[in-house]
């Protein structure tokens, strides 16, 4: 009934923007832009979205670097109610080829400066679609000299349910092909809840983005809109950059992923480096080394938050908050943290039945951040929800404090400084190479990216392993997946290891190099 409905992401974010008026938001261009501001750039983009037929439900994707127009890109396509698809600034243009086939993508808004010869390769192919970029450009619209042309109007809402769909977003899949991950207004209105309940923001929200919008956007925007926050947006990341912006813009929070906090740790500015206003530092994606971990804590005190989730019910499944990273227990800095009070999460056996406390089982969970399915594919949607649970194809256990562990994966995939890799899409690159009899890609640990990707590489009969053919290999990768997926290491083989049904160990192949830690995964 309408009566009970409750504000959904797209409302959030026009009471936010409607909350404030000259109160720092978005760090652009050299200064700052004001809530005002940032509303009226938003209604100047939905109109520019609606006069190329953008309108509610229409679906639409972004590739960009980061800048701020992402977020604003993002508000407007939000209120505007549009479905929303981003695409990896790192990602291969077969990959984005695909994604916006099987998303049914009918407008792309892309960054001219940096992704201008990719769209006019996407354009090639679906010259159908609209195509907005982030200045001037010769495939399609100047998104912001149009918006130029337009007065702003007050903001509103769309008329739209918790179970309307608000975004796809690809994950890898078993078959070698992405899933579209279908995440309703529910599960983005769920996660902002708990965000708001259960994370450690500090009072004044002076976030600094380093990690790519294009995927951190959706999980940062609503929390510190709705706290009137301000954003300031990193192109990319490097420590000197970073040290600098902490200490001149006095930034109190940051999201981060591991291997970030190594590269801040390496850095000569780790010592003396102003971190005075730093309240809160968010981290996830990927496990941290609890020993480096430790060494941060120490240097800059308790100002860690540690999150865990995944694409299918995001961000937010668990946490470990800044009281529980103690630099003297190794052990609690390698848990996740302990479940969130909104969502069911059970350990569970290969019977859908909980495990024994102290004992391994698959991390399962129910609850209003679960994903209605992937994109048009019945099989994978009812494997992943079978038993009415999300089963994430993570191994955890609890310890006797009730902090999660993760121990192992059911599923191959790489998590390597913060990205996703998988393992059966970079085989099939590699597996095409003539001087290639079988290959097996998998995880092993590494010291600044938590996972590197391996590949165990069987040649063929006649084949001499050279350096030059190494460098072939991951070009390869490189140039058909994108360089986050080329391996950093190639080993040659004589032959992959086999279960005894004669298919690929690759337990076997990773024990190797995983005897020396306390998991199975980094």
């Amino acid at each position: 009934m309408i009566l009970f409905d409750s504000p959904l992401l797209p409302h959030l974010i026009v009471q936010s923007l409607q909350s404030h008026e000259d109160e720092p938001c978005i760090f652009l261009a050299g200064r700052i832009a004001s809530y005002r501001e940032i509303r009226e750039r938003t209604s100047q983009m939905i109109q520019v979205l609606q006069s190329v037929g953008m309108t509610q439900g229409t679906r639409l994707a972004v590739l960009s670097k980061n800048r701020p127009e992402v977020l604003t890109n993002l508000t407007a396509s939000l209120v505007n109610g549009n479905i929303i698809t981003p695409l990896h600034p790192l990602g291969s243009l077969s990959d984005h080829s695909y994604i916006i086939k099987d998303a049914e993508i009918e407008c792309l808004v892309f960054d001219s400066e940096y992704f201008g010869d990719r769209a006019t390769e996407l354009k090639k192919q679906y010259p159908h679609i609209k195509f907005l970029g982030f200045g001037p450009n010769s495939v399609g619209i100047d998104y912001m000299a149009e918006a130029d042309r337009f007065s702003p109007k007050p903001l509103t809402p769309p008329v739209i349910g918790a179970e309307d769909l608000c975004t796809v977003v690809y994950t890898g899949g078993t078959t070698g092909r992405p899933k579209g991950v279908l995440q309703t207004q529910r599960v983005w209105q769920s996660m902002t809840w708990i965000q708001m309940t259960e994370w450690e923001f500090p009072k004044e929200i002076r976030i600094a983005i380093a990690t790519p919008l294009s995927h951190a956007a959706m999980t940062l925007l609503a929390p510190v809109l709705l706290s009137g926050g301000a954003f300031y947006v990193m192109d990319s990341f490097n420590p000197d950059d970073f040290y600098d912006l902490v200490a001149e813009q006095k930034i109190t929070c940051t999201l981060i992923v591991p291997s970030m906090l190594y590269a801040l740790q390496g850095h000569p500015r780790y010592e003396t480096a102003d971190m005075s206003s730093m309240e809160t530092i968010i981290y996830g994606a990927s496990p941290m080394s609890p020993s480096k971990l430790s060494q941060a804590i120490r240097h800059w005190g308790k100002i860690f938050f540690q999150f865990y989730g995944q694409t299918e019910a995001p961000m937010v499944l668990a946490h470990l908050k800044k009281a529980d990273h103690d630099p003297d227990d190794l052990s609690i800095l390698a848990s996740c943290g302990k479940p969130v009070s909104w969502m069911h999460v059970e350990l569970l056996d290969e019977d859908n039945q909980p495990v024994e406390r102290g004992q391994t089982g698959e991390i399962c969970t129910r609850g209003p951040l679960v994903t209605i399915g992937y994109k048009d594919m019945p099989a994978e949607t009812a494997g992943a929800l079978s038993g009415d649970w999300l089963h994430t194809s993570d191994v955890g256990r609890f310890d006797e404090h009730g902090f999660l562990h993760i121990v192992d994966r059911t599923k191959d995939m790489v998590i390597t400084g913060g990205f996703n890799v998988y393992p059966r899409e970079v085989e099939d690159v590699l597996s095409s190479h003539k001087s290639v009899a079988s290959v097996m890609v998998i995880g092993v640990p590494d010291e600044k990216w938590g996972e590197a990707v391996k590949a165990l590489v069987v040649l063929r009969p006649g084949i001499t392993p050279s350096e030059e053919l190494v460098v072939e290999l991951k070009t390869m990768v490189k140039e058909a997946k994108g360089s986050q997926q080329s391996p950093k290491s190639i080993d040659f083989i004589d032959a992959l290891p086999l279960t005894a049904l004669g298919k690929p160990d690759k337990k076997a192949a990773r024990s190797k190099y995983w005897t020396s830690t306390e998991r199975a995964v980094s």
